[in-house]
């Protein structure tokens, strides 16, 4: 039986090695080695079928296999009657392996087209010719950006300099259910690309091939194991775990690497200086435990673990980073500044020894960075593991000054290192791992992503409701809009509290209370936005407002309006001019407003074109409204995954926003199996983070044109029409439904 396995190992040894041979460069089409790749996993796949379920079962699915390749190439309705035939007469349990392996084979064949495009788009990279490749304009190189900005469009390096280091792109992490394939498959689908591109490297030797393909092997057998169906539905918890796994997997690094590449960008174009650390220039944030809008199960608690879930991940992922760090600076010259520091940090922490656990053995007085950097570690030690007693208990023994509280605090001693690298000559050392560190400690600070909340305006509505009819004053529910707003208004430019813990709360007020109540407990920078669905008037922003006071929040999170629904993105321009109106409110945003326009109701109440042509519009009138008032407007684009739901070319669609609405500030949420699509593998992330950030920079300095009047009246008729026949058939047409699950089902 050894011998037996051995020859077979052998055979398929030889034959990938023979397949490695067809793909010599120069001799084999792009399509030809598409055709290569597929080949070889189905022939993997095919061996391991006999080797688990025997010959016969092999045979059977590679004819099945052969005969829809003969029909797919010549419609011979007779192919398909004997395929219909074969698998008919399957028994049940056959049945299944069987529709199994084709499913299996079908995402092999996926994966080989996904290694052959990105082989392909790297050529194409190389030679810089995009001449006959149709995405060529989805994707934005930084460097080739900053060269046409200069060279072309007639920008000064120094203007280009500034927009790029003053500009935000914001990615906003959703948990939106629309991933299909479980995290655990994906991963391994991810292994069999990277196995696949190494084995068609040109300088692999005999070994690493039979290494390479037995590992191939292992991963497609046990992404046939591994069942494609999640069994029960994630927690809040877990989708947040599944989100932040992109962090440690591919994010984390890669957003220093990024920012040397836009180091190196600027390089080439003349800017001998570069971009600096604390420059906003990628920021994530999370509505991962914070979207509670019509889901029951993102409770207070829920949003609490989640905080404090992501602050030990971020404590846990900088602890590990800061041994490497001290390792690498242990050189002796040092400023006054530092060295005076070191003595010091000495001294305390003997004296503090009761509360501090020494980690390093008494580092040398000539190594006074490893001494700083000790003390960070220390304190990165404790922050992790109060945060995790917090999580697990809900109480910690660790003392708050023991830990780090802000991120300021966290930058302040690796700020005094790499000043006193680049004072004692050593700035290429400071440039080195530290910058990255530091890179990575303004991007993530100590929360890792910053956790929206979402709630519906009428839950809102419902608390001051009972607030009002508790002080017999009326029903706030029943109030005008007039009304509502001067009361809010009264309240807030007061000082009384408006309700104590005798007030009376249904269980969906509780909840809502209790939000706020979380809010004020955690950290401030655990916090990004608070997002208002179905927004319409001023006192929905007014009501959060007054609510983040009675609750006692610190520093209250900005509020975001979020307009849906056709008529809603209509009235938008309007409800917000109503709302910058108020003095107290324009006192209280200092300038700066956020606005979110939501592209997936609008979509299935009016259709794509017509919902995209007024969200066009809106955006239009609202910067108008902006510019009015003295205030930068900052929009946040709530896309979906699929073209239905907002989804597209990212490029594409943010070169396309109307003229003056990104001005260097853009969010944008990514949601289900956009974040697999976009940060799973290291060079997705880095494509990503290019992406948003070359075209965030072109829209920025070379804005698109304003539509034509005639345009616009096209437009304006198109979409009229469009809304028009969109809803006879979604809204009206008494079949649709059973029209619409036919084609989504599972069999089809």
């Amino acid at each position: 039986m050894a011998a037996a396995a051995g020859k077979a190992a052998m055979e398929r040894h030889q034959s990938i090695d023979a397949q490695l041979r067809l793909l010599a460069p120069g001799k084999v089409s792009e399509d030809d080695k598409l055709v290569e790749y597929d080949a070889l996993l189905v022939d993997r796949f095919l061996d391991i079928l006999q080797d688990l379920h025997g010959p016969h079962l092999r045979e059977f699915v590679q004819e099945c296999y052969e005969l829809s390749a003969e029909y797919e190439n010549d419609r011979d309705e007779a192919r398909l009657d004997e395929l219909g035939r074969k698998l008919t007469s399957l028994p049940p349990g056959d049945s299944i392996v069987v529709s199994s392996s084709f499913s299996h084979m079908l995402n092999l064949a996926n994966l080989a087209e996904e290694v052959q495009i990105a082989h392909r788009r790297r050529i194409k990279l190389k030679r810089g010719d995009f001449a006959d490749e149709a995405s060529a304009p989805t994707e934005s190189d930084i460097e080739e950006t900053l060269k046409r900005l200069v060279t072309q469009l007639g920008k000064s390096r120094e203007e280009v300099f500034d927009a790029l280091k003053n500009q935000t792109v914001d990615l906003v992490f959703t948990a939106h259910p629309t991933q299909s394939v479980r995290r655990s498959l994906l991963q391994k689908h991810g292994r069999i690309r990277n196995c696949l591109r190494q084995l068609y490297a040109k300088d692999i030797t005999a070994d690493d091939k039979q290494e390479l393909d037995e590992a191939l092997q292992r991963e497609i057998q046990a992404a046939f194991r591994t069942d494609e169906i999640r069994r029960t539905p994630p927690t809040p918890q877990d989708e947040m775990r599944a989100g932040m796994s992109y962090f440690h997997e591919t994010i984390w690094k890669g957003v220093p690497k990024f920012l040397r590449r836009i180091d190196t960008a600027l390089k080439n174009i003349g800017i001998n200086e570069r971009l600096p650390y604390n420059a906003p220039l990628i920021q994530f944030s999370s509505w991962m435990g914070g979207d509670r809008d019509g889901n029951p199960r993102v409770t207070p608690e829920v949003t609490r673990d989640v905080c404090l879930l992501a602050r030990m991940m971020a404590a846990n992922l900088y602890f590990s980073q800061i041994e490497d760090l001290m390792f690498e600076l242990s050189m002796w010259r040092c400023s006054d500044e530092l060295r005076i520091r070191a003595d010091d940090l000495h001294r305390s922490s003997r004296k503090a020894a009761k509360h501090y656990i020494e980690f390093w053995k008494q580092i040398p007085p000539n190594e006074p960075y490893r001494v700083i950097l000790g003390g960070v570690r220390d304190k990165l030690y404790y922050t992790r593991e109060r945060t995790r007693h917090l999580l697990t208990t809900g109480v910690s023994e660790i003392p708050e000054e023991a830990t780090f509280t802000n991120v300021e605090e966290f930058l302040e001693p690796l700020e005094l290192c790499y000043r006193s690298l680049c004072a004692c000559g050593d700035k290429p050392i400071a440039d080195g791992s530290l910058l990255d560190f530091l890179r990575q400690v303004s991007t993530f600070g100590l929360a890792l992503v910053k956790l929206d909340i979402r709630q519906e305006s009428d839950r809102h509505t419902d608390v001051l409701d009972a607030i009002t009819t508790y002080l017999g004053i009326g029903s706030y529910a029943e109030w005008s809009e007039e009304k509502r707003q001067d009361w809010l208004l009264s309240e807030l430019r007061g000082k009384r509290p408006l309700f104590g813990p005798d007030l009376p709360q249904t269980e969906e007020i509780a909840d809502v209370l209790g939000t706020f109540h979380v809010l004020a407990e955690l950290p401030a920078d655990c916090f990004g936005a608070y997002i208002i669905s179905m927004a319409t008037a001023p006192s929905d922003v007014l009501a959060v407002e007054l609510l983040q006071r009675e609750c006692h929040i610190k520093q209250p999170l900005r509020v975001v309006p979020l307009f849906e629904k056709l008529a809603d993105l209509e009235a938008a321009p309007a409800a917000v001019a109503r709302l910058f109106s108020i003095d107290w409110y324009m006192n209280r945003i200092n300038g700066k407003q956020e606005v979110m326009i939501g592209y997936s109701d609008s979509g299935k109440d009016a259709g794509r074109l017509s919902a995209a042509w007024q969200m066009y519009k809106a955006q239009e009138e609202l910067v108008k409204v902006a510019k009015h008032y003295g205030v930068k407007l900052t929009m946040f684009h709530g896309r979906g995954g699929t073209v239905g739901r907002g989804g597209g070319p990212s490029h594409l669609a943010i070169l396309s926003q109307p003229p003056d609405t990104i001005h260097g500030s853009l969010r944008v949420t990514v949601q289900g199996e956009v974040i697999e699509h976009s940060f799973g593998e290291e060079h997705l992330c880095f494509r990503t983070l290019q992406r948003f950030t070359a075209a965030t920079l072109e829209h920025g300095m070379h804005p698109p044109i304003s539509p034509k009047p005639e345009w616009r009246a096209l437009m304006d008729e198109m979409a009229v029409v469009a809304t028009k026949e969109y809803r006879s058939i979604v809204f009206k047409e008494p079949r649709f439904v059973e029209y619409f699950r036919s084609v989504s089902s599972p069999l089809f």
